[in-house]
């Protein structure tokens, strides 16, 4: 997906904990609660969240690379990276589940969390895209 912004300015949104409860496309994400103003690499940031029952989550971010690159985990392993490609004035977006080293990997496939952070992931690109405009 692309966005009509540069890459510093997609990744300023995703580096400021505080704007991800208006990314979120799975409706989960409520807010922080705890969290740094910007993220850095080895930053831990905690989440207020919501699926049935209220919860809170602390995340770390694992992989950083300025404008290019950010990643976070929580206690069960699975990563959630965003990845930033120039594409001229604009920026290519890619976001990631990634399960393989999560603690319970076949739980998370027999409960099909992957399948449905697919869709969640589409959600949350169309907000981006709604949020910097679409690249037409």
């Amino acid at each position: 997906m692309t966005v009509d912004a540069a890459p510093g300015a997609v990744f300023a949104l995703l580096t400021d904990p505080s704007e991800h409860g208006g990314l979120d496309g799975s409706g989960s994400v409520r807010g922080t609660a705890g969290s740094p103003p910007r993220l850095t690499p080895g930053s831990r940031f905690r989440m207020r969240m919501r699926l049935g029952v209220p919860y809170s989550v602390t995340n770390e971010v694992v992989e950083f690379r300025q404008d290019r690159c950010i990643a976070w985990r929580h206690w069960g392993r699975h990563v959630w990276r965003w990845e930033l490609e120039p594409a001229g004035p604009r920026t290519r977006v890619t976001e990631t589940f990634d399960w393989r080293a999560a603690l319970a990997p076949r739980a998370l496939e027999a409960l099909r969390v992957p399948q449905r952070n697919t869709r969640f992931i589409e959600a949350t690109l169309r907000r981006l895209q709604a949020r910097f405009g679409v690249d037409t």
